[in-house]
């Protein structure tokens, strides 16, 4: 009798270790708050959100994810700034936010630097992990780069021309001094603003344009306060999703590799999305009023001419120059492949 007792006790103890949670994945419960200018409803956002989901099923809730949207915690500065000192712990950042921690990152956005999609992920792939370990050793853990659509110039007057544009007052983002050269070498007159005050900016006049992806354009309302835009391929826009280590090393290490595949399905998924509806959402703002130009290839290499004016400056100050110089050769590489 003793002897089946026992087993029976052993088999129903195993039993109900498979359907319970592992004490390594019970043990700790983590909320990580995430900051981002991804506005609500958005693609990004809703990647996000499925994101947090599968994080708290595969961690049976003992990861949470907390999802500040539509800059609701404040610019990208602001939400590195807190992710240093623990307010929030991850963040959906675009290039030039990351550039804020470690310039490597905006080498994926020179300007009129990259002609496609597969030039973008062709560099990405190579590049991509040496990134990742610069960012890392500031204290930020990658888990998935992403994309959100072209760079495209939106302004209240045509600009058909860089010259055009150079008469308006284009807003860029604020605290970058470097940057903000390369562009007045570029001839434009910038004015610096907060991502969360570009709207308020283009209401009172401060502004009359700015750079973005359309997407972007839609889901944040801006082009609402202009009429136009040139269809020009300025840059990819680029980004990452990061956790500060800090936090990451919070949560036990065998569940940080399920974390990471997870957050780099849902951007995989997300930037596929997003790259097919860039025109949709261009339809949907001309549906609005928006007047669409497309350069013709003459005019389109002023706005290249007009991008390499800058160039001397980005490379080195802007973009560091081995990566500068590591994406020319890989952009000359790619290049030649396609043309045999």
């Amino acid at each position: 009798m003793n002897i089946r007792y026992s087993l029976v006790l052993g088999l129903a103890s195993a039993a109900l270790m498979a359907v319970s949670p592992t004490p390594a994945l019970a043990k700790k419960k983590v909320r990580i708050k995430l900051g981002t200018l991804a506005p609500k409803d958005s693609s990004w956002l809703k990647s996000i959100e499925r994101m947090g989901r599968r994080w708290k099923e595969a961690s049976n809730g003992s990861v949470q994810l907390k999802v500040y949207p539509g800059g609701v915690a404040g610019d990208e500065g602001d939400v590195i700034r807190k992710m240093r000192i623990g307010q929030l712990h991850a963040a959906t950042l675009t290039g030039i936010g990351l550039g804020s921690i470690d310039r490597s990152t905006i080498a994926f956005q020179i300007p009129m630097m990259f002609r496609s999609y597969a030039e973008v992920d062709y560099v990405r792939e190579r590049i991509g992990p040496k990134v990742a370990k610069s960012l890392e050793d500031k204290g930020f853990v990658v888990l998935a780069f992403g994309d959100g659509g072209w760079v495209h110039f939106f302004s209240k007057k045509p600009a058909l021309v860089p010259a055009e544009l150079q008469k308006q007052k284009l807003y860029v983002v604020t605290g970058d001094p470097q940057a903000d050269a390369a562009w007045r070498t570029s001839g434009f007159e910038i004015v610096p603003t907060s991502a969360t005050d570009v709207l308020q900016g283009l209401q009172t006049g401060r502004l009359d344009a700015f750079a973005t992806v359309p997407l972007y354009a839609l889901a944040g309302q801006w082009f609402g306060m202009v009429e136009h835009m040139t269809k020009i391929y300025w840059a990819p826009l680029s980004g990452a999703t990061v956790v500060y280590r800090d936090a990451w090393e919070k949560i036990d290490p065998e569940l940080r590799e399920t974390l990471t595949q997870i957050a780099v399905e849902e951007t995989e998924a997300s930037r596929a999305e997003i790259r097919g509806l860039g025109d949709k959402a261009l339809k949907a703002m001309t549906d609005r009023g928006l007047k669409i130009h497309e350069p013709t290839p003459e005019q389109r290499q002023l706005w290249v001419d007009a991008a390499r004016k800058a160039y001397p400056l980005i490379r080195g100050k802007v973009v560091p120059e081995a990566y500068f110089a590591e994406i020319e050769s890989l952009l000359a590489e790619f290049r030649a492949k396609q043309e045999k």
